[in-house]
């Protein structure tokens, strides 16, 4: 799809060019006149009535009350011409292309001798509209290199224009960009963008990461890299948007209490939803739809602030599935429909106060919007890619020494990667060390099948829908690339397919993904793809992916990774090696976990916010744990100031109640440490976060994350601690008394007059203890 600025941005560009030749835009105004009237798109008797017409209403609105007996002559004939070249811009705008306006300006110009080529060589990028500074650095671009090497200084400073007015105005982005990115790539993005704004952080990102390693010298690397084909909705259109719809009373939503913002998101979302988009965005929408054809899209938040150095946003606004099977009119609704969806999840109460714990509510933060056609291929009705996932740069969470750290971790699912991202239900993706990629968490035979992926994500094409299925439910002997994903358990023993015919069905199939890492060079391609990424980012990177596998005539088989986002890595602070210390007395150990633990040490904590399992299980509702989390965010805000850690069963942050208390990022940003308990009766055993973005989250506010599986013997926590030092839960706030049984709040102090609680973590013993110490 050719790249078509909407009448907007053609009319403001048009505007800035004229400026630039005040004496000249006369004659200009002239000949673009000329080419309206020819061309038939307004007759000129018309075109000079409307302009009679407006002028007398110009009149009026500056307060003259006989429009026909108080202008001099000569000011009303400047008053008609200022009219007349306003009408003919936004006329020739609304219905003829920039190029055409280029042509009249250049011809107009070369009847006063100009050189072209100098003056668009002296063109200033700051000031002039963004065509001309695409066209000042094509002239330089193709300029043989000796005479080229002249204007380089003035090529950067054009390129960095170009970023700054098409992608992202971050300085830590543009440092980066400006090395990489052609005029050839940046005129490929801006004939894919649609509408007016940058294309925001989340295409930037991906944008970036697949420039960089197109021009790695590996050229086996370069050959197996792709992105999908996208398209970008420039962030300024959601401003155009609420403008149209009448939605900016709700632009104050940021500075609203926590309570305001969550009973007025349904009101919020309800009304963005409602809108409406102008025809001329409308039928781009209809244009690109029709180049894409019958496949399915992805429609992802892309905001200014998302994907940025040190703010990830990560899950906090919203990615929609389309199917895109249905007559053009019901997909262009459905496209519609998920773009304004997203711009409402700009107002998101858990967006706002993650905004507000990173300081940004003032930040003027737009949304853009990437539209992808979603990797995969059909599978009879389903349609998924072979592989999806998450990569990281960096393991910041080793199960055993050996693992280096600094050759990255992923986080791998079969199907859309919505399942290797977002901290789901009952379910497992395969965790790999890239360093050992074979090498489990937990080699027993029960647990490799306990803790593999057991539900998928596909879209229905029959159906026209996203869905979530049992993997037995989809997987069968003739889905081409099940060799390499899946392994057959026979009583205990995984072995690899060798044939269609599964003895057993489906439910005898385990996916492992263990003949992908043997027989493919996933593992190696991933590391090098992250080590390069690193190293132009400067700075650690997590990457999603989904990748492609296809078996060649010799029966080996080919492996594509296609690069759906790219941003820098969040981390917990580097901090000199805590160090555990010996012969603790039993009576000052509060708890005690080897199961993952970082690296790290909190001293000085006051305060303990506890959920005990057995009262939170009692919870009858989904209803009633959501009103717990809120109740715990309400102590998140009370403590802020104050050193605290949330401590209770199960897999916080999870859509499933039953998992765990189902907190959001703005329930706990305050906390120091998230400690999960696990256990029988207490909650499932523990899945490492790694590579969620929850687990992004709660890094990024620099909070350590641990659990405890009170099932293994070698881990502990003092009971009396939890369950019988008093609660402080009412001086704080009012909880309905069903609730109260299942909310604790501990202060250190009653247990031991005097003293607080310190956290140390080692994580090359791989242990975490937290113990009482006197008070300094």
């Amino acid at each position: 799809m050719a790249y078509s600025p909407t009448s907007s941005e053609r009319l403001l560009s048009i505007y800035l060019t004229l400026g630039q030749y005040p004496i000249l835009s006369t004659r200009i105004h002239n000949r673009m006149r000329r080419e309206l009237f020819t061309r038939g798109i307004i007759q000129q008797h018309a075109f000079e009535s409307e302009v009679r017409d407006m002028a007398i209403r110009t009149q009026t609105q500056e307060g003259l009350v006989n429009p026909y007996g108080e202008e001099p002559a000569e000011i009303w004939d400047m008053r008609l011409n200022r009219v007349r070249d306003q009408l003919t811009s936004l006329i020739f705008s609304q219905h003829l292309p920039f190029e055409l306006f280029e042509q009249i300006v250049n011809e107009v110009l070369q009847e006063r001798g100009v050189n072209l080529r100098e003056m668009t060589l002296s063109l200033n990028p700051e000031l002039a509209p963004i065509e001309l500074v695409f066209e000042q650095a094509m002239t330089i671009d193709r300029m043989p290199y000796e005479q080229r090497s002249q204007f380089e200084a003035r090529l950067q400073e054009s390129k960095v224009v170009l970023i700054r007015s098409l992608i992202s105005d971050s300085l830590r982005y543009i440092n980066i960009a400006k090395q990489w990115f052609t005029i050839a790539d940046l005129a490929e993005i801006r004939r894919r963008k649609i509408g007016a704004g940058r294309i925001g952080g989340k295409a930037a990102g991906m944008m970036l990461a697949y420039r960089i390693l197109k021009d790695s010298s590996d050229l086996t690397l370069r050959s197996q890299i792709y992105i999908p084909e996208s398209y970008f909705v420039g962030s300024d259109e959601m401003y155009t948007f609420m403008a149209v719809n009448n939605l900016g009373h709700w632009n104050d939503q940021k500075y609203k209490n926590e309570a305001e913002m969550r009973a007025e998101f349904p009101a919020v979302l309800a009304e963005f939803e409602a809108g409406v988009f102008s025809p001329d965005l409308l039928e781009r929408f209809q244009s690109m739809l029709s180049t894409v054809g019958p496949v399915p899209l992805i429609v992802r938040s892309s905001s200014l602030l998302e994907d940025n150095f040190g703010t990830s946003f990560a899950g906090k606004y919203e990615s929609l599935f389309l199917a895109n099977q249905a007559s053009p009119q019901e997909n262009l609704r459905a496209l519609t429909r998920a773009i304004s969806h997203i711009y409402g999840s700009t107002l998101n109460p858990n967006a706002l106060l993650y905004r507000r714990s990173k300081g940004l509510l003032d930040y003027d933060e737009r949304m853009g919007v990437l539209i992808q056609v979603v990797q995969g291929e059909a599978f009879g009705r389903y349609y998924m890619p072979h592989g999806a996932g998450v990569a990281f740069s960096r393991n910041l969470y080793r199960w055993t020494p050996q693992i280096r750290r600094e050759d990255g971790f992923v986080r791998l699912v079969w199907g859309l990667g919505t399942r290797a991202v977002d901290r789901v239900g009952n379910d497992y993706p395969r965790l790999i060390a890239l360093s050992h990629p074979t090498l489990r968490p937990n080699n027993e035979p029960k647990n490799i099948r306990r803790y593999s992926q057991q539900y998928v994500d596909v879209i229905d094409l029959e159906d026209n829908d996203f869905k979530t299925l049992p993997v037995v439910d989809v997987l069968d002997g003739h889905y081409p690339p099940l060799r390499y994903l899946a392994q057959l358990d026979q009583d205990g023993y995984f072995v690899p397919l060798h044939s269609t015919v599964i003895e057993g069905g489906a439910s005898s199939l385990v996916l492992t993904f263990d003949e992908l890492l043997k027989r493919t060079p996933f593992a190696i391609l991933m590391r090098e793809v992250l080590a390069q990424l690193e190293r132009s980012y400067r700075t650690p990177v997590d990457m999603e992916f989904t990748i492609a596998l296809k078996e060649l005539e010799n029966g080996k088989p080919e492996l594509s990774l296609t690069i759906l986002q790219c941003r820098p890595q969040a981390h917990l602070m580097s901090m000199e090696k805590a160090i555990l210390p010996e012969n603790l007395p039993a009576e000052d150990v509060i708890f005690n976990t080897h199961f993952m633990v970082p690296q790290g040490m909190i001293e000085r904590i006051d305060y303990v916010v506890y959920v005990p399992a057995s009262g939170y299980f009692a919870l009858p509702t989904a209803n009633d744990r959501a009103l717990l989390a809120r109740a715990v965010g309400s102590l998140n805000a009370a403590l802020d100031g104050k050193n605290f850690i949330c401590v209770g069963p199960g897999r916080w942050g999870s859509t499933n109640t039953d998992l765990g208390v189902p907190i959001d990022y703005g329930d706990i940003y305050h906390t120091r440490a998230l400690v999960e308990l696990a256990g029988q009766g207490i909650g499932l055993p523990p899945e490492p976060s790694l590579g969620t973005h929850f687990f992004q989250d709660i890094l990024e506010a620099q909070i350590y994350p641990l659990a405890i599986h009170l099932d293994d013997p070698q881990n502990s926590i003092n009971t009396a601690f939890f369950e019988e030092t008093p609660n402080h839960l009412d001086e704080v706030l009012q909880l309905r008394e069903d609730l109260r049984g299942a909310l604790r709040l501990i202060r250190v102090g009653d247990y031991r007059p005097g003293h607080t609680l310190r956290i140390v973590m080692d994580e090359d013993k791989g242990q975490a203890v937290g113990y009482l110490v006197k008070a300094e």
